[in-house]
């Protein structure tokens, strides 16, 4: 299978598994991270999603060159028909990315589309296609510059150098960088500290996060207050607060 896609408790993993091919994207892996995405978006049990790549290598290393340029020169629309998070899917439950080896092209730019980035020490980050004579088209040149000072996405999308893990740490594009065997516990753990919070809450905070970057304060103030107000008609407000006044832990149920 070109995709791993797993349910345990509250947590989706989406595994690209192409370790063969560096885990590139191919046209049936790409339609099949989408799917796996609509489906982490619709099903009511799951809370957070885990993003990472098969072996010990490789996050994504962009698209796969050897199928994707000659198979987009008959399918060009392709790409706008399929909605992924860097492109045309609104998924406002939070994604992490356990970036496990080399985040290139297509891969940094499904990192840059999940809302926490965690790489193993091994972690490469770049935006090579400058290289081959094209540009990043999953959102690369528009979230990179939003990510880390412009003078660093613009050297990285001007020339196609990569950046080291403890580079891209230092400048802000990632969380934390840990060994690689502690990888995948430290998105865990992470994951697990978002599903003890309030989950309508957690939604509410990631849309208007979202949606407040492309408009101005006070616009994006108005979208904070739009989110606001129904949380308290809430059940999970009314669970926070009592079990605040009582020293417990809430048991929140998404209601």
């Amino acid at each position: 299978m070109a995709l791993i896609y797993e349910k345990k408790g509250k947590i989706a993993y989406i595994t690209i598994n192409r370790p063969q091919a560096m885990n590139a994207f191919d046209p049936e892996t790409f339609k099949e991270v989408s799917d796996a995405l609509i489906d982490f978006r619709d099903d009511d049990d799951l809370g957070v999603g885990i993003i990472t790549g098969a072996g010990d290598k490789a996050f994504v290393a962009g698209a796969d060159i050897k199928t994707i340029i000659p198979w987009l020169a008959e399918h060009s629309l392709y790409w706008e028909k399929i909605p992924t998070i860097m492109r045309g899917l609104e998924l406002y439950k939070p994604l992490i990315a356990a970036v496990n080896g080399v985040a290139l092209g297509g891969g940094l730019e499904l990192a840059l589309a999940c809302d926490i980035r965690i790489a193993s020490e091994n972690a490469i980050f770049g935006v090579p296609e400058v290289t081959l004579g094209l540009i990043p088209g999953w959102g690369g040149t528009q979230r990179l510059p939003r990510c880390i000072p412009h003078a660093l996405a613009a050297e990285m999308l001007f020339t196609g150098k990569p950046i080291s893990a403890q580079e891209a740490y230092r400048v802000g594009l990632i969380n934390k960088v840990v060994p690689l065997a502690k990888l995948m516990p430290a998105a865990e753990a992470v994951a697990n500290d978002i599903l003890k919070v309030g989950p309508l809450a957690v939604r509410a905070a990631k849309q208007a996060m979202i949606r407040g970057t492309s408009m101005t304060l006070e616009e994006g103030l108005k979208v904070e207050v739009d989110l606001t107000f129904p949380l308290f008609a809430s059940e999970d407000l009314a669970e926070g607060r009592k079990a605040f006044i009582e020293k417990r832990k809430p048991e929140f149920k998404g209601r």
